[in-house]
């Protein structure tokens, strides 16, 4: 076992409720027969885990003071937890719940709540698709349990905020999120993580798992915005019933290292899935997304849609998989992804992918990358913009289409001027489009 591995689970907390201390055992059994992976290992061809490398630490109790007054959070007005540096923040949150909601804490939990947790926790996980599931099982102290009652709508989204910040050190965070959702029932989840402008080197290993019973509909966001030395390697992992529809949105600004495994597994007939993504690493930074879109039964459909602006120095993975399975008839698949190069010395490696085997299906997929078009270029300038508000200009227009599908109003605007200041990184440069 390497030295990381060992530090982890030294480090795994002891704080976790007594149902959950079986969860745990499991992991740590399971977390010392895995090897972590190589540049021989194919799923991590690009990407090097050297930035685990380093003596992360389990943040004491007194985390839960640290200031986090300049992150810059959405404001959706619905119902809000918040945590920093893996602590609960209740004077941050926002806990009134309309009706059909509920949301809880593991450490909260009574004991209903606790069994509903056990027998669901993990369910959406495939086997080995997560190398990092048994470290987040062997250190799970506390989680967010949000479950939506059949029948049920809830209009406003529920946002889970997990923040870190320099208060300490090389910090290592397990972050779990677990979302049920009844027979025919509507909700809207946003996640996001960010970090402080001072924050200093964390590790989050975090997993979040949803649950779509038959005809339920989830729109749920994910926003990882932490830069500088973050490092997150976490997963998405999703079960769809019979008519249920998810639509997915991720968005991850550059750090050290994100890596982020997604895998939709369409467990029920007239399934549908939307997933779009937009990466933007910059400086020396590193994303790395894996997706895997499971069609396992017939009349299911999903549409995927991915796209990169790598800048600098920065690397970029994609690799997205579409995997119909013999019984899956009927089924129609699309997958694109497309990539834009603003440096010479940026680097994305792409890889989309089709397994089938089943006879009546239709699929797509496809990949694309570029540089900044010349000739377009050329035509701003002739028209007076200047080269730099020109590169604003076209780099925010490659992602805008998927800016502009995002459903909740409120999260669309938060995500304009975020993403338009990425590209200029001054103010100035981004009159042209806001």
């Amino acid at each position: 076992m390497t030295d990381f591995m060992q530090r982890a689970l030294a480090e795994a907390s002891s704080a976790a409720p007594a149902w959950l201390q079986d969860i745990q055992a499991r992991g740590r059994d399971a977390w010392k027969d895995t090897r972590l992976p190589t540049r021989k290992t194919e799923a991590w061809k690009y990407t090097s885990l050297q930035a685990l490398q380093q003596p992360f630490t389990v943040p004491g109790r007194n985390a839960a003071k640290a200031d986090v007054s300049d992150i810059n959070l959405p404001q959706m007005g619905g119902p809000t937890l918040v945590f920093s540096d893996g602590m609960y923040r209740p004077e941050l949150s926002a806990t009134t719940l309309p009706d059909g909601l509920s949301l809880v804490r593991f450490a909260d939990a009574d004991a209903a709540q606790a069994e509903q947790i056990r027998a669901a926790l993990g369910s959406a996980l495939l086997p080995g698709r997560h190398v990092f599931a048994p470290l987040n099982d062997a250190t799970l102290a506390d989680g967010v349990f949000l479950q939506v009652a059949a029948n049920a709508v809830v209009h406003e989204p529920v946002h889970i905020a997990w923040l870190t910040t320099g208060q300490h050190e090389a910090i290592s965070i397990t972050q779990r999120l677990l979302v049920c959702l009844g027979d025919n029932s509507r909700a809207t989840v946003v996640e996001t993580f960010a970090n402080t402008a001072t924050g200093g080197t964390a590790f989050t290993n975090g997993i979040t798992e949803l649950l779509l019973d038959r005809g339920a509909h989830l729109h749920h966001y994910r926003l990882q915005l932490e830069q500088g030395g973050a490092v997150h390697i976490g997963g998405v992992h999703a079960r769809l019933g019979a008519d249920s529809l998810l639509s997915g949105f991720h968005l991850a600004l550059g750090s050290a290292l994100k890596r982020i495994d997604l895998v939709v597994d369409h467990q029920g007939p007239g399934a549908h899935c939307d997933l779009d993504g937009i990466y933007l690493p910059r400086g020396t930074e590193t994303v790395d997304y894996h997706t895997c879109i499971e069609h396992s039964v017939p009349h299911c459909t999903s549409k995927e849609r991915f796209r990169g602006i790598i800048a600098d120095e920065a690397t970029a993975v994609f690799n997205g998989r579409i995997h119909i399975h013999p019984d899956a008839q009927k089924t129609r698949a699309e997958l694109s992804n497309k990539n834009l190069l603003t440096s010479n010395k940026a680097e994305i490696n792409t890889k989309p992918e089709l397994e089938i085997y089943a006879d009546d299906v239709q699929c797509a997929h496809g990949a694309t990358v570029a540089q900044l078009d010349p000739l377009t270029m050329h035509y701003l300038r002739t028209r007076g913009v200047p080269r730099d508000e020109a590169e604003v200009m076209l780099s925010y227009g490659f992602i805008n289409e998927l800016v502009e599908a995002v459903a909740e109003p409120a999260l669309r605007e938060f995500l304009k001027p975020l993403l338009a200041n990425r590209f200029a990184r001054e103010s100035r440069l981004t009159r042209h489009i806001l």
